[in-house]
């Protein structure tokens, strides 16, 4: 990743790997071939910032790479994650939508209600790059009937939210994803677990690598200008695995 940094800024990088499986990692930030300080910031279900403060003007270029072997614990919810994750939030505007998830799903549960939320929205939606802007919700995102991964999560995650059901937004990274970038899915709470929903069915699920994991798109996004101004030139992402699985879509899949 590189840009152009108006300083002083201070930014905050979510690129790093989730705590849980076993790996090895390098991350290097630089401005001007000159190392940078990072601290690392703790964040919701083993998630990992990275702050970096006091950056003068100049060219950023980060560079990030890790090997994972294992899979992560199975995660035992808390009582406010269910609570959380059940209400409307920035860009999951569930309130709103709530009457069309009724009309849609209502009588559904379980596996049956995450099967059909995630063949309507895939149905429904367009993948088309570029067409929807940062500021854009899942109801934006229901008129327009267009969008890219972060869009169709937000509209899997109000219609689930709208029927009571906990969702939230994990960012991954997603071995087969093509065109290759940083990918999000949704994830729901059913039968005491939290679900992978990922209605662009673009990458297999069982290879996906959690990020970070948030309400929605303003918990995730994988760079944050606190202070201060950059402007990317460049990001080149890439995520491989030794033999990609096939996905399964009748079954439910876990992010691990």
């Amino acid at each position: 990743m590189t840009g152009l940094v108006a300083g002083p800024a201070e930014l905050l990088l979510s690129i790093a790997v989730a705590d849980g499986p076993a790996r090895t990692e390098q991350l290097s930030i630089t401005l001007d071939g000159v190392e940078l300080v990072t601290e690392e910031v703790a964040a919701p279900h083993g998630g990992r910032l990275h702050l970096v403060s006091g950056v003068p003007s100049g060219e950023l270029v980060v560079d990030y790479a890790a090997s994972v072997d294992g899979i992560a614990p199975v995660e035992v919810p808390g009582a406010l994650d269910r609570i959380e994750y059940a209400r409307p939030s920035r860009y999951c505007d569930s309130d709103k939508l709530m009457p069309v998830a009724q009309a849609e799903f209502g009588g559904l549960a379980g596996k049956a209600l995450l099967d059909a939320v995630s063949s309507w929205v895939g149905a429904h939606l367009s993948y088309v790059p570029g067409s929807s802007k940062p500021i854009d919700g899942a109801v934006d995102t229901y008129l327009s009937r267009q969008g890219v991964c972060r869009d169709y999560a937000h509209l899997v995650i109000a219609l689930l939210r709208g029927l009571n059901v906990p969702a939230r937004l994990a960012a991954v990274y997603a071995p087969g994803l093509d065109p290759m970038d940083f990918h999000a899915v949704a994830e729901a709470y059913v039968d005491g677990e939290w679900w992978v929903v990922d209605a662009t069915a673009l990458a297999p699920r069982p290879s996906l690598l959690r990020i970070a994991t948030g309400r929605d798109a303003a918990d995730t996004a994988f760079l944050t200008t606190l202070s201060g101004s950059l402007s990317l030139t460049g990001i080149e992402v890439g995520a491989t695995v030794d033999d990609l699985p096939g996905d399964d879509l009748t079954l439910l899949t876990a992010l691990r």
